[in-house]
């Protein structure tokens, strides 16, 4: 069975965001980059899945410039095999995103896609289901475990009740949740023989997809600052406040 997993490049997760002066856009000049965490926890399951002996094959694939090599690599050092990197330099969509998906799933005869959910920059949670759609394969979204059982992969999938379990036949399409697994940290050994595993480029127009925008990005704002809170002496000091100042009694 070979899996393929989705990256993306990212600000890191523990980086102060900056907004540019003019609010065109967020502010990118010396800001560390690294590997959305929900794809890192897609890489993570799929290289399980590999090491149980459920998959021979683990494909990492990244859209975007050339930077985007950079979380291939960390992949590839993570246990996938080899990297696929569609390059480009145009703002993609989700819906772009999932095209270009389509096209590396059927050239390549996936039995599992997996994603990250959504990624902490745009937060769109779109791509997998839109994948899903487009290849018309059942999907399992916000999974917090995944069991293979022959042709069929089950799914515990997170919502707003508890938890959906669902089983679907494969080829089929997940998306990952926070509590999925813990992702390992790549060993230095396994970073140096990630320079050599494969890693092959193409482009949108090599595998036949039109890159159209859908949205205009207008404005990026940085959310407002919390005002400093106060401290109280007193029960009835606090009362007073939410009565007469904060009125929310």
């Amino acid at each position: 069975m070979k899996i393929l997993v989705t990256v993306k490049r990212t600000i890191d997760a523990n980086t102060k965001i900056r907004v540019m002066s003019d609010n065109s856009n967020v502010d990118l000049n010396n800001v560390k980059m690294a590997l959305n965490p929900f794809c890192e926890i897609a890489v993570e399951e799929a290289v399980r899945m590999k090491e149980k002996g459920d998959a021979s094959e683990v494909l990492v694939v990244s859209i975007g410039d050339k930077a985007c090599q950079e979380q291939i690599r960390t992949a590839l050092a993570l246990g996938a095999d080899r990297g696929i990197h569609v390059e480009t330099e145009a703002s993609i969509e989700p819906l772009n995103v999932a095209k270009i998906l389509a096209k590396v799933v059927a050239e390549e005869q996936v039995s599992l896609v997996i994603l990250g959910k959504q990624s902490i920059d745009a937060d769109n949670n779109q791509t997998g289901q839109m994948l899903a759609a487009l290849t018309n394969m059942p999907q399992g979204t916000f999974a917090s475990e995944i069991q293979i059982h022959g042709d069929k992969v089950q799914v515990s999938r997170e919502v707003d009740s508890g938890l959906q379990t669902v089983e679907l036949a494969m080829p089929a399409v997940i998306t990952t949740d926070l509590r999925l697994n813990e992702p390992r940290y790549a060993s230095l050994p396994n970073i140096m023989k990630a320079k050599r595993k494969p890693l092959v480029m193409t482009t949108p127009a090599e595998l036949g997809v039109d890159i159209k925008q859908h949205t205009q990005l207008l404005k990026v704002e940085a959310p407002a600052e919390r005002q400093a809170g106060v401290k109280v002496a007193s029960v009835a000091e606090l009362i007073e406040k939410l009565k007469h100042e904060a009125k929310v009694i």
